[in-house]
């Protein structure tokens, strides 16, 4: 969902033009104060603002971006701004947005395998070295197997996940 805050008249054609352009739905406030309301009752993938209620009221306007949480905001003049160049504006934030998480994911991915890559092969080791013990009680053993089993599946799951 978007925000969409503004106190012009348009703002139902461009709020039109937006869910339109990129499958979404858009909430409108006139006000910062209202939609300072909503940002706390939800969650918003944006949140354009007019830019001249951002400069006729900063106090209000920090508290707005404050509050948008994960969603990308976008300002936008819209005394000088036509419908066609709100809903680029949006959705190249949008598309920023997603290329971004994408590229986080794929970060906190490569850390985690990096991360964890070393314990599975101790791991692995481990249990190798644990079943060589001469006289090992077969029960054991076979937990043990089990063990290693579940080490192996974790690396395959780990590099599988990190592309190797």
């Amino acid at each position: 969902m978007i925000l969409l805050i503004t106190p012009y008249a348009s703002v139902q054609q461009c709020s039109k033009a937006i869910e339109e352009a990129v499958s979404e739905s858009v909430d409108v406030s006139e006000g910062l104060r209202q939609a300072i309301a909503r940002l706390r009752a939800g969650e918003y993938s944006a949140v354009v603002i007019d830019q001249s209620l951002m400069e006729a009221e900063p106090e209000e306007s920090e508290t707005v971006l404050q509050h948008v949480g994960a969603a990308v905001p976008v300002q936008v003049n819209f005394a000088i701004s036509g419908v066609e160049r709100v809903v680029r504006e949006v959705r190249a934030a949008l598309y920023r947005r997603k290329r971004e998480e994408r590229i986080a994911r794929e970060s906190a991915a490569r850390a985690l395998y990096s991360e964890v890559k070393g314990s599975v092969t101790a791991l692995l080791l481990s249990c190798e070295v644990a079943l060589e013990t001469p006289d090992l009680p077969p029960n054991a053993a076979r937990k043990l197997q089990a063990v290693q089993q579940l080490a192996q599946d974790l690396r395959a799951k780990l590099s599988s996940a990190n592309g190797n």
